[in-house]
């Protein structure tokens, strides 16, 4: 009988990073151990249909999803398991010892997905279902950060609708927060997508119409002439953080074609900074873990201010990106832990978590003694 895990790679995903996940999705399967691990490749299409097959990630990367066989994570007797439909027949494809969603942004890092995990009884890599809604909503996770003693930076919450219906009170409105230049971001989601520096009125309005094309929440926030730094956390209760990494970007600020399309982007690790400031970030990186409840991995960013030296809590992502020239693998191979033994250890935590809820009680009985 082997004893290699069953594990089931996800990626691709209905989000405007879809492409990024595959990215990433690429750079694990590259470097997971076949010695121990049986892998098994679902894709989800950019329409939300999940698929499968023995090279499902080739087949996206060429644009050709839609000839695949859909796929399902479904339990029986309290095991998952990966089934697929062909000739609208459901086939068994394998028991499931853990899922490892490469999926960034909505429907992958916003919890949905973790609750399907749940509900199927299947283990999972990364934080659940709570930590990854709230921290997906940039102005919530702000504001659970804020509670926990962090400081954030003025910041604003507008709906699509408002936008649409009534640009003027919306920029009115973001004026009275702040002055020029703010930062407008599409609240649920990452990779810089749909993330604009506005400078005056005229490209406020262009960045908010933007931002409400992948969103219908968008958050407004005071600008900086700031420097970006970042930290890595890995663990469940046990927790490793990295020394603190910071981002050179190429542009006014760290966009999707610094972080994706550049190359190998300008970084300094560890970041140039005076210990008691890089400790200080460290310990609120924790702090802003364990507010979400974090699991898994996460990358707690942070934005310092160049001309005062004030640092602010920027936004935590809990499934950032993982390629070998991500920020968060290249902090935690700083620290020791190289590409393959984070991978493993990821693994390690996932099956940890599962195997910590298995202990709760499910069945309350009232003793009629």
């Amino acid at each position: 009988m082997s004893t290699k895990l069953n594990l089931v790679l996800i990626f691709g995903g209905k989000s405007g990073e879809h492409a990024v996940s595959l990215m990433s999705a690429r750079s694990i399967l590259n470097t997971l151990d076949r010695e121990k691990y049986q892998v098994f490749q679902v894709g989800i299409t950019r329409e939300g249909r999940w698929t499968y097959a023995e090279n499902t990630l080739e087949v996206f990367e060429k644009g050709q999803a839609e000839a695949l066989n859909e796929a399902f994570i479904l339990a029986r007797n309290e095991t998952a398991y990966l089934y697929q439909l062909v000739d609208e027949t459901l086939r068994e494809v394998t028991k499931v010892d853990i899922a490892f969603p490469v999926l960034h942004g909505t429907f992958g890092e916003d919890g949905t997905i973790q609750g399907i995990f749940e509900i199927q009884n299947c283990a999972y890599v990364g934080s659940g279902v709570l930590a990854s809604s709230v921290t997906m909503d940039k102005a919530l996770c702000k504001d659970v950060a804020s509670q926990a003693g962090i400081p954030v930076l003025p910041y604003g919450v507008f709906s699509r609708r408002q936008i649409e219906s009534d640009i003027l009170n919306v920029i009115e409105a973001v004026e009275s927060i702040s002055a020029y230049p703010v930062f407008v971001k599409p609240a649920n989601l990452g990779s810089s997508v749909g993330i604009s520096k506005a400078k005056n009125r005229p490209q406020l309005e262009g960045a908010l119409r933007l931002a409400a094309l992948y969103d219908r929440r968008i958050l407004v926030e005071r600008g900086l002439e700031a420097r970006d730094i970042e930290i890595s956390i890995l663990g469940n209760e046990e927790i490793t953080v990295s020394q603190p990494g910071e981002i050179v970007p190429g542009d006014e600020f760290y966009t999707y074609k610094d972080k994706y399309l550049s190359g190998d982007p300008e970084t300094a690790i560890p970041a140039p900074l005076p210990e008691q400031v890089s400790e200080q970030l460290r310990t609120w990186a924790v702090q802003a873990f364990q507010a979400i409840d974090g699991a898994g991995l996460a990358r707690v960013d942070f934005l310092l201010d160049k001309n005062t030296g004030k640092a602010w809590f920027n936004e935590i992502n809990t499934m950032p990106g993982f390629t070998q020239i991500s920020m968060y693998s290249k902090l935690l191979a700083h620290s020791g832990l190289e590409y393959g033994q984070l991978i493993d250890r990821l693994i390690e935590l996932g099956l940890e978590r599962k195997a910590e809820q298995a202990r709760t009680l499910r069945k309350f009985e009232v003793d009629d003694e």
